[in-house]
């Protein structure tokens, strides 16, 4: 590519040609990746962040206002509360959440607002009973 382009052809047409030209060449042959589709989150706008959110995608992370990251960890229990594998774990859960959701009700952090309660353990656990004997 050190060539410059000709005056009065298109860019598009030099650049193809460029690219066929380097393709001939075998110039793409043996590049890492080659064959393989592109990574999750690649996007093709760009994002001066983006390296923020390949490391977080790589490191399993979220960022969500704390209201809304316990509302999901609070889903997110009463499921796991569900599939326990006996009472006793499923009203840990179920308790070890309700301590988390108390202090945010208590103390609430900036962003919205949590909208939630905590869950009432002997519901959960008569629940959690009713789904094992059916």
């Amino acid at each position: 590519m050190t060539e410059r382009k000709p005056p009065g052809v298109p860019f598009e047409s030099w650049v193809d040609k460029q690219i066929r030209d380097a393709q001939g060449r075998g110039e793409f042959d043996r590049l890492p990746g080659a064959g393989q589709p592109l990574p999750p989150g690649t996007d093709t706008s760009y994002d001066e962040l983006w390296w923020v959110k390949r490391k977080m995608h790589r490191e399993g992370l979220a960022v969500l206002p704390p209201t809304l990251a316990l509302r999901k960890e609070a889903e997110d229990a009463l499921a796991a509360a569900y599939a326990a594998p006996s009472e006793r774990i499923a009203r840990k859960i179920v308790t070890d959440v309700n301590v988390k959701i108390r202090d945010m009700m208590f103390k609430p952090p900036p962003g919205p607002p949590l909208g939630m309660k905590p869950y009432d353990v002997e519901a959960i656990a008569r629940e959690w009973r009713e789904r094992r004997q059916s």
